[in-house]
């Protein structure tokens, strides 16, 4: 099967790419986003039942499918993000990065040069020992990916600082944090467009790109028009409920119309 990545190159370039969140631990849901043409998922280790055994299975589907494989970490933590890239993941997604300094703590943990991440050749990232280590330092700071969430208010009062973070590629302005932290006032979701609009501006004032989640055809059109190109949509765990809700409904009324006759 042919990769489609490297996610990192696409994504610098600002290409249209799609992805959807991993909420169930296996490896399957990777695989039909993979057979379908999904460009990459992001497995969900902050709100889903993940450890690192069941995350370095999916990152190995995904390799096997071809489709990239973003992690949200739960925390900003170093050891966290070691964890993941050892296993292969194409990038990482941090949650709640609210200042430059944290934007420059998790690059630190992503990054060879100029970062301190841990060395270990011998695990899936590195070949499994099969390249040197000047090779395997270059590939990886090319490969790994690291993009913020920018989903407090306080981000908001820092984005410039954030964004000026050399090494960090870029951010996902996570809505629904937003919407819950101003869900106390009279208008809040003027004040998650005005949040939305706030951080596109000042991701395309200093070139970063911009990974959001749709919540509609007509929402994903005004976040691309803004400068938006990369798209989460929904979740395994929501494709199924989908699915299943209609076509429960699809059989009931079928059902139901053939036992009045």
């Amino acid at each position: 099967m042919a990769h489609k990545r490297n996610f990192r190159a696409r994504f610098l370039l600002g290409e249209v790419m799609y992805g959807t969140f991993l909420k169930v631990p296996a490896t399957m849901p990777a695989e039909v986003m993979g057979s379908i043409g999904y460009d990459f998922v992001v497995i969900d280790e902050e709100h889903s039942p993940f450890n690192r055994e069941t995350t370095d299975r999916i990152v190995l589907a995904c390799r096997a499918w071809g489709i990239g494989a973003i992690v949200r970490v739960q925390s900003p933590d170093p050891a966290t993000i070691l964890s993941v890239l050892d296993c292969g993941a194409d990038g990482i997604l941090v949650p709640h990065v609210t200042d430059a300094a944290t934007a420059r703590a998790i690059v630190a943990a992503g990054r060879y040069h100029g970062g301190n991440r841990g060395f270990a050749p011998t695990t899936r990232a590195g070949g499994f020992g099969q390249t040197g280590q000047d090779e395997h330092i270059r590939s990886e700071d090319q490969r790994v990916a690291i993009i913020a969430m920018i989903e407090d208010p306080e981000a908001l009062e820092n984005i410039d600082e954030i964004l000026e973070v050399e090494g960090l590629d870029g951010v996902f302005i996570g809505r629904g944090d937003l919407s819950a932290a101003f869900s106390r006032e009279t208008d809040s979701a003027a004040k998650v467009r005005e949040a939305t609009e706030i951080v596109q501006a000042a991701a395309t004032k200093a070139g970063r790109t911009v990974a959001v989640l749709p919540g509609s055809c007509d929402d994903a059109a005004m976040l691309a028009k803004a400068g938006a190109s990369v798209f989460i949509l929904s979740s395994d765990q929501g494709f199924i409920r989908s699915a299943a809700m209609r076509a429960h409904s699809i059989m009931s009324d079928a059902i139901k119309q053939a036992r009045k006759y």
